[in-house]
C-alpha cells in the first residue's frame, strides 16, 4: 500500500501539476480530492502544453487511472472541454480511465453568475475569485440543495432538478442584485444532455481507492490551490472555498485515517499569488518584472486559470513553515529555480518583525499579516543558466546555498529541484 500527497505550499501556481505527471510515472492511480475549475495545471511534455483545470494532471501516463473525488466541484461544459482537448491529443479518456465521484457536486451557469453579482456587489471590498461559480457550488452544497453527479445516473430527472435549482437562483438574481433571469429550461435541456454523455463516468471513487490501496497499488492524490488559500488554515477571506490542505485529500476522496505515507510541499523558489489579500514579501517595479517574467524575460507568470499577472515576492519561510505544520509535510519540491539565474542578490524571509520583535511562528494564522515586516536573509545569486543541469553536483554552488538555506529554514529536505518547465527538466536528491 503506498499513498502519496502533493499538496501546494504557498498560493497555488507552485508548479503542482508537472510535479504530479512527474510522479505519476511511478502511480497507479491519480485523484484529484477538492476544487473545480479554478485551478488550473499546466504540464509540458515535449511541444505539446496540457492546460488542465479538472482532470488530475496524471492523466498524461497512458498507465493511470485518473479519479475525480467527493471534494470536487465540477462544471459538465468545462470537463467536456478539456476531454474533448486531451482526446485530440492522443490521450484516453473513456469511462475505463477516468471516474468521478457519485458524490461530487455540479456548478451551473446559475452558479456562475452568482459568483459574479456578488463580486461586483463587494466593490473595493472584492475578494477576487475566478467568478466561476465554485464559491455558490460549495454554497449549495452545504445547505443541502446542490446537485450532485449521481444524479445524472437518470437524466429526465436530472432535468427536472436542473430547472428547478436554476428558478431558485434567478429569484435571488432578481431580487438581491436586480439581475436579468436564466433562461431555465434551455439551461436544464443542456445539463441533461450533459447527463446522457457523462453518466457512465459516475463511480464510487472511494471505494476504487480502497480496493487500490488493500491491492498495493500507489495512489497518487492531488491537490488543487494551495495551503495559503485554505477556507480555514489560509489568509481568509482572501481564500477558496474549500480544503485544498492534505488532510482535505481523506474526506474529499472517503478514504480513512492511517493510509498516508507521503506528504509532499511543492513550492517555488519565490513566492507569487494571483487576486486580493495580503502578501509581506511582495516587491514591486523592475524586480517584480523580472520574477514575473514581462520585459525582456518571459516566465508566464500568469494565472493558468484567470489570465491575471501574478503578484511576486521573494520566498517566505515563516509561510512555508506554517504549511509544513498545517499539512504535516514529508519533503519539499522547489521548483521554478532557474527564474532566479541572473540576480546579483537574492532574498528569503527567514522571520517577521513586529513592534521591534523577531516572529519566527504565527501565532494566529496567516489571517492578518498586516502587522508583519519581513525579516530577509540575503544570499548571493548566479549568473549560469541551469536549465540544463540534471545533477545536483553541476549547480551552481550559489543555487546549491540557496537550496541549503531553504531546507535549513524550512525543517525540510528537498528531494526534486525543477529546472524548466519540460517534463525532464528535474534534479533529483
Amino acid at each position: 500500500m503506498s499513498f502519496s500527497i502533493v499538496v501546494g505550499s504557498q498560493w497555488g501556481d507552485e508548479g503542482k501539476g508537472r510535479v504530479v505527471d512527474l510522479l505519476a510515472e511511478k502511480a497507479d492511480i491519480v485523484a484529484r480530492y477538492y476544487g473545480g475549475d479554478n485551478a488550473g495545471h499546466t504540464v509540458t511534455v515535449g511541444e505539446r502544453t496540457f492546460k488542465l483545470h479538472l482532470i488530475p494532471s496524471g492523466v498524461i501516463q497512458p498507465h493511470t487511472t485518473s479519479l475525480l473525488g467527493n471534494g470536487m466541484v465540477i462544471n459538465p461544459s468545462v470537463l467536456r472541454e478539456e476531454m474533448g482537448a486531451l482526446k485530440d491529443a492522443g490521450v484516453d479518456v473513456s469511462p475505463d480511465r477516468v471516474k468521478i465521484s457519485f458524490a461530487a457536486h455540479l456548478i451551473t451557469p446559475g452558479h456562475r453568475a452568482l459568483d459574479k453579482a456578488r463580486e461586483k456587489a463587494r466593490g473595493d471590498e472584492k475578494i477576487g475569485t475566478t467568478q466561476r461559480g465554485i464559491g455558490p457550488a460549495y454554497t449549495t452544497k452545504v445547505i443541502r440543495s446542490g446537485l450532485r453527479m449521481e444524479g445524472m445516473l437518470s437524466p429526465p430527472d436530472f432535468r427536472v432538478s436542473v430547472e428547478k435549482h436554476i428558478k431558485a437562483i434567478n429569484i435571488q438574481l432578481r431580487d438581491l442584485y436586480d439581475m436579468e433571469p436564466l433562461n431555465a429550461s434551455r439551461i436544464a435541456d443542456q445539463y441533461k444532455a450533459y447527463a446522457e454523455e457523462l453518466s457512465p463516468y459516475v463511480a464510487d471513487v472511494g471505494s476504487i481507492c480502497d480496493q487500490a490501496l488493500q491491492a498495493g497499488k500507489h495512489l497518487l492524490a492531488e491537490g488543487a490551490q494551495g495551503t495559503l488559500l485554505d477556507l480555514d488554515h489560509g489568509t481568509y477571506p482572501f481564500v477558496t472555498s474549500s480544503t485544498p490542505t492534505a488532510p482535505g485529500a481523506l474526506v474529499g476522496l472517503g478514504i480513512g485515517l492511517g493510509s498516508v505515507d507521503k506528504v509532499i510541499g511543492v513550492a517555488k523558489a519565490f513566492q507569487t499569488r494571483v487576486g486580493e489579500g495580503p502578501f509581506p514579501t511582495e516587491v514591486f517595479e523592475d524586480i517584480a518584472q523580472r520574477l514575473r517574467g514581462t520585459g525582456e524575460h518571459f516566465w508566464d507568470e500568469f494565472g493558468t486559470t484567470t489570465g491575471r499577472p501574478r503578484r511576486v515576492g521573494w520566498l517566505d519561510s515563516v509561510l512555508l513553515r506554517y504549511a509544513s505544520r498545517i499539512n504535516g509535510l514529508s519533503e519539499l519540491v522547489l521548483t521554478k529555480l532557474d527564474i532566479l539565474s541572473g540576480l546579483d542578490s537574492l532574498r528569503i524571509c527567514s522571520a517577521y518583525k513586529k513592534d521591534g520583535e523577531m516572529v519566527r511562528e504565527l501565532p494566529f494564522g496567516p489571517g492578518d499579516l498586516s502587522p508583519y515586516e519581513p525579516d530577509y536573509v540575503d544570499l548571493p545569486g548566479w549568473e549560469e543558466d541551469i536549465m540544463g543541469v540534471r545533477a545536483w553536483k553541476n549547480l551552481p554552488e550559489q543555487a546549491k546555498d540557496y537550496v541549503a538555506k531553504v531546507e535549513e529554514l524550512s525543517g525540510l529536505p528537498v528531494r526534486l529541484i525543477s529546472v524548466g518547465p519540460e517534463r525532464d527538466q528535474i534534479i533529483r536528491r
